[in-house]
């Protein structure tokens, strides 16, 4: 069955019910649930239900029955204070989501917390809550599904074929990554993806025209994007054939603006800021029922509704036409078949484990001295060539970010949209959006993305990566200039608290790797972190490799680097320094120093805080031993490293200064010098 027979036989189902029962069944969901709950947001589900009833009535691809299955359309409800919208629909089409998670709402441990959450609710694509992630999402997965079509459908086996759709509302376009991610789109020509404005002119502090001046139609144009509307939101009718409109564009993204009425059916609270995000209250629910005409008791749902609902028999249809699809594919091209189904489950090659090890020893065995940005640039001419899923990018500092390679060509699109096949992405001046699209990809699957900027400016990006982590996504983030080391750009541009806040967000790996054998085990663990995202922060300046007599303990986040008798003193160590990146370097340097006062000195390389963190307590204790005064030393604030015992800290407590490098370390005390007299003055005490 053709993927239009698919079509027409879900809005002939649809079509045997009433469209407003369809509506109302979510209306009178939202407004119980909320009300149960006494906490959420009764009014932007009641206003979008009747584009609920168009699009999983009558378009969406989908099987409750199997949430997973590959070829599904995505949607993402990036307005997702209104979850009540999304938990109904996927109650009422037949997702694992009974009446009794509806039931408790917001509560502890339930599948339907306040906002939607990915994996913990069947049938929810991505966590939306933070406003403009989710469309930014969305551009991800419409991107991934684009660029997995372009390499792996033949002529008659179109095996990635799905659309990407979105509700979104005036939230989502007053944030500024929807700028970012709506210029991409467009750029990028994402035909397949379709966006549903809920056009509803009222937020949290009421009617936003004072405030929302945008001619939000106008400004899609000028993206590059296709829109259709003004609609009447409330006729799903409309709604339905408009989408199917949508989905006939051949180079261009939709969108289509439905103008609604938040808090449809309530007498007293539709089209007011009291709709939006408090329960309707007992009796405005009473006078609503009346009103919609919906005279059945909470949670009530009538058999004719929830059968017209129900789409497992067609999600069931639709996932089998897909699966006889796939298996012809596989007798025509078994490999291409095969590589697809890995790349489908997030399975990394099976020689992925010799490549890292080659990585790493090639590093060693080299032992260059260069920027660890370079190292990684050196690490990932290896691993791009080996894993043809690495999908690259950079935030208009490829240059300097150096996250291009020989096999990663810059993607194109030409007139027509047909993409050249690229793998680095250039995303222009738009760090946040790059981080929520790269999110979008890695939900997609079939990807695993990475992209690059100045690490100072992660606090753009922040939120998303916060996300990322949030929904344990496998997603790298190459963060450059890690330190003063980037010299005269000065403290705008000079990180001094981002690498300790970004080891606050919990589920996040930080890297602050301080050669190119470091480096290379840090992308070697990033690849493999399949739940949770990476951040590796990288320096500009040179860093002269660290000879090491082992290579195994790298990817523990921190090991034993140098031991006394290493710079001559036979005797017990009477002090651990504990380095990271550039630093590494200094701890050695002081090392030395402080062997020709006769003072032993243990040097620990501590990569990743994060990674050592999670190590048993016999590994901590084997390489920062009890008893024995630290020290550490990183350009970075001081705060985060009292955790570890130390006793002194050689780091960097206010904002930098514009100045050449060599002048900024002497300035700030990263000389040999200082950290070995730091260490002598401890002892002393």
């Amino acid at each position: 069955m053709s993927d239009t027979e698919q079509t027409e036989q879900v809005v002939a189902q649809a079509s045997k019910a009433n469209h407003t029962d369809m509506a109302n069944a979510i209306r009178a969901l939202a407004m119980d649930a909320v009300q149960a709950a006494n906490s959420g947001h009764p009014g932007a589900p009641m206003g979008m239900a009747d584009m609920a009833v168009a699009l999983w009535g009558s378009h969406l691809k989908h099987n409750p029955a199997n949430p997973h299955w590959f070829d599904r359309d995505r949607f993402v409800l990036s307005n997702g204070h209104a979850s009540m919208l999304l938990y109904a629909v996927l109650h009422l089409t037949g997702y694992k989501l009974p009446i009794a998670e509806l039931k408790k709402f917001r509560q502890l441990h339930s599948k339907t917390p306040g906002h939607p959450e990915v994996d913990v609710t069947p049938g929810v694509e991505t966590t939306t809550g933070p406003l403009g992630q989710g469309i930014t999402n969305a551009v991800g997965m419409a991107l991934a599904e684009k660029l997995l079509a372009k390499e792996f459908n033949r002529e008659g086996h179109e095996v990635v074929s799905h659309n990407t759709f979105t509700f979104m509302g005036d939230g989502c376009l007053m944030e500024g990554i929807s700028h970012e991610a709506a210029a991409l789109a467009g750029a990028w020509k994402l035909n397949k993806l379709i966006a549903l404005y809920d056009d509803n002119g009222i937020s949290i502090d009421g009617p936003v025209a004072p405030w929302f001046i945008d001619n939000t139609a106008l400004r899609f144009v000028a993206y590059g994007w296709n829109v259709l509307g003004p609609i009447d939101g409330h006729d799903a009718e409309l709604v339905a054939k408009t989408i199917a409109e949508a989905k006939t564009s051949a180079d261009k993204p939709t969108l289509i603006i439905c103008k609604t009425a938040i808090g449809q059916g309530s007498p007293n609270r539709a089209n007011t800021a009291k709709a939006h995000g408090e329960p309707l209250g007992a009796e405005e629910i009473k006078l609503t029922r009346e009103a919609l005409g919906w005279p059945y008791a909470p949670f009530a749902i009538p058999k004719d509704v929830v059968a017209a609902w129900d789409a497992k028999a067609a999600g069931a249809v639709a996932e089998k036409a897909w699966n006889d699809k796939l298996a012809a594919y596989k007798a025509a091209f078994p490999e291409l078949a095969k590589e697809l189904v890995r790349r489908m489950k997030g399975e990394l090659p099976r020689n992925f484990n010799q490549v890292a090890v080659d990585t790493a020893v090639a590093a060693h065995t080299k032992a260059e001295t260069v920027a660890s940005r370079k190292a990684s640039q050196l690490a990932l001419e290896s691993f791009t060539a080996a894993l043809p899923e690495m999908l690259g990018g950079s935030a208009d500092l490829t240059g300097s970010n150096l996250t291009n390679t020989k096999s990663t060509p810059n993607l194109r699109f030409d007139f027509t949209g047909n993409s050249n096949g690229g793998r680095h992405i250039n995303y222009g001046v738009r760090e946040f959006g790059m981080a929520a699209i790269m999110n979008g990809i890695a939900l997609h699957g079939g990807f695993i993305p990475y992209g690059g900027t100045f690490l100072t400016f992660s606090d753009y990006s922040r939120n998303a990566i916060r996300m990322a982590a949030l929904m344990k996504l496998r997603v790298v983030h190459v963060f450059t200039h890690d330190s003063i080391g980037l010299g005269e750009d000065g403290p705008t541009h000079q990180s001094i608290e981002h690498a300790a806040s970004l080891r606050l967000i919990p589920n996040l790996d930080v890297w602050r790797p301080g050669d190119t054998a470091e480096t290379a085990v840090a992308w070697a663990v990033a690849l493999q972190n399949k739940t949770k995202p990476t951040a590796l922060l990288l320096s500009r300046q040179n860093i002269n490799y660290a000879p090491k007599a082992t290579l195994g303990d790298i990817s523990k986040g921190a090991y034993v680097l140098a031991e006394p008798s290493e710079v001559g003193l036979r005797k017990k160590t009477q002090a651990v320094i504990i380095a990271t990146g550039s630093e590494v370097q200094l701890a050695l340097k002081a090392q030395e120093l402080l062997a020709t006062r006769k003072i032993a000195v243990r040097v620990v390389s501590m990569p990743s805080n994060t990674t050592f963190d999670k190590q048993s307590a016999d590994y901590k204790s084997s390489v920062l031993p009890a008893g024995v005064p630290r020290i550490a030393v990183e350009m970075g604030v001081t705060d985060g490293w009292w955790k570890y015992g130390c006793v002194a800290v050689v780091g960097i407590d206010t904002f930098g200064e514009s100045a050449p490098a060599p002048v900024l370390f002497k300035l700030f005390g990263f000389t040999p010098e200082n950290v070995a007299d730091t260490v002598e003055k401890v002892l002393r005490k």
